[in-house]
């Protein structure tokens, strides 16, 4: 294999990368502004209690705005989840097909089958879904949007491996 094949498989998989990536600004931009949280989080408590210094303040008091778990913004997350799993799937699958080696080694205890490998990233995906909703019911509606971009990274990553390593 030459080098000018590989690098126009790195060259590739990096665009596709930088693609997927590129609404991070938009979605990771969910802060308030820093003068309207330090306004809100000033804000007495309507019983003053000599314990008491200042009163607690509730994200969506914050400015951050409540949203749906299944919104526009997560579902196209976890359809770029699930289709970065598919491709991580397939590259993974065909690897193994000519003789490479899993080098996960929690997926190489599926790697003896197909199906079993298709369960492998079926169940990551699943997870990275139960994951963001667990973020979301408790409020952490970045880290619920994260958890989508780094499985997104994580198989890219992984797809460019395995493709470079062919």
């Amino acid at each position: 294999m030459s080098n000018n094949s590989l690098s126009a498989r790195s060259k590739r998989c990096m665009l596709i990368l930088a693609l997927v990536l590129v609404p991070a600004g938009k979605v990771l931009a969910q802060e308030s502004s820093f003068a309207a949280a330090m306004k809100t989080a000033l804000i007495q408590p309507a019983t003053p209690s000599p314990y008491v210094h200042a009163s607690y303040v509730q994200p969506a008091e914050l400015g951050e705005r409540p949203h749906r778990f299944l919104d526009r913004d997560n579902s196209i997350l976890f359809a770029a989840v699930g289709a970065s799993a598919a491709a991580d799937f397939c590259v993974t699958r065909s690897n193994l097909a000519h003789g490479g080696k899993e080098l996960n080694p929690v997926a190489k205890v599926f790697a003896g089958s197909t199906a079993g490998l298709a369960f492998n990233f079926a169940g990551e995906t699943a997870g990275s879904i139960g994951i963001s909703y667990l973020f979301h019911k408790t409020g952490h509606h970045k880290l619920e949007r994260i958890t989508s971009f780094v499985n997104i990274g994580a198989s890219a990553g992984a797809v460019g491996f395995g493709l470079a390593h062919r």
